[in-house]
């Protein structure tokens, strides 16, 4: 009788175990793992066909493309990239986005991160109710603010020029301030008592202590507004006029209304101006997701 019960409860353990269910922990997880991947590459190829129409129509002329969009070209040509090089204004329209996107954000990231200190390290009801006056900026449309922008921008001469652009992307500071003072909260207070104590200025403790420790976010807003920057087409659109001043995004528009017929030459300029910020944001990738993970955490 000892025996047989014996026997059934080592059957019953057994059967309790995770082998004898059929798959480990383990293997379940690789399994859910897979599954995952899966799903991801599929939604990952699906997101990559509009991209790979535009490139692939790149090579082909406009019998081949209206043939098959979607093949690859039965007779390879670089001539719509020698066409918009040579007869379009490419290399300037690059310059100009190149000026305007890298002041623009250094400029951005800098005000912001000097207002988020200053916000941190002066707390009183003052400095939250600037902050909830800043918070008005993500609730006002843009597109509400064109007509007193623009008699601003024309009362002091910045019409049509790229220093005009510059002074209108400064506004991004804002969004900036909200990322940086997140995390700059999260630093240890200790720190600049330290470093008062050893005689630092407020300047000094931002520069040599505060930078170096926001770094991650840092670089994750540099990311957003580079990104944003030089995709934006609303705003040159509207301040510019001069073909020398406009930026890559406008020369798509002008090719599609110059060119509505030779869509490859159109897809040729907006492979162009997507080659820069792809390769930047291909290059940033790791330091985005770090930024945003730190940001996570010390929030």
């Amino acid at each position: 009788m000892t025996t047989q019960h014996t026997s059934s409860a080592a059957a019953s353990v057994a059967a309790a175990t995770p082998a004898a269910r059929g798959l480990s922990l383990s293997q379940r997880e690789r399994i859910r793992s897979a599954i995952r991947s899966v799903v991801v590459i599929a939604i990952a190829l699906i997101c990559a066909v509009p991209l790979y129409v535009v490139v692939i129509n790149t090579f082909k002329n406009s019998g081949d493309m209206a043939a098959d969009p979607f093949g690859l070209p039965t007779h390879f040509t670089l001539e719509n990239y020698t066409y918009a090089m040579e007869n379009l204004p490419i290399v300037q329209a690059t310059i100009n986005t190149l000026i305007v996107t890298v002041v623009g954000v250094f400029f951005m990231v800098i005000i912001g991160a000097l207002a988020a200190y200053g916000m941190v390290q002066k707390r009183s009801k003052l400095t939250a109710g600037i902050g909830a006056f800043l918070m008005l900026s993500f609730v006002i449309p843009g597109q509400t603010l064109l007509i007193p922008q623009y008699k601003m921008e024309a009362q002091f001469g910045l019409v049509d020029s790229l220093l005009g652009l510059i002074v209108l992307y400064l506004g991004g500071a804002t969004f900036c301030y909200f990322l940086i003072v997140q995390y700059m909260r999260g630093l240890p207070g200790e720190l600049f008592e330290a470093a008062r104590l050893d005689g630092a200025g407020p300047f000094r403790i931002f520069w040599q202590i505060v930078l170096p420790l926001i770094r991650p976010i840092l670089i994750t807003v540099v990311v957003f507004e580079t990104m944003w920057t030089w995709n934006d087409f609303m705003t040159p659109n509207i301040y510019i006029s001069s073909t020398e001043k406009q930026t890559l995004v406008l020369q798509v528009f002008n090719a599609m209304g110059q060119f509505s017929t030779n869509w490859p030459l159109f897809m040729t300029i907006t492979t162009i101006a997507l080659i820069p910020v792809f390769l930047f944001f291909i290059f940033c990738q790791k330091w985005i997701v770090a930024g945003l993970v730190a940001g996570s955490v010390k929030g």
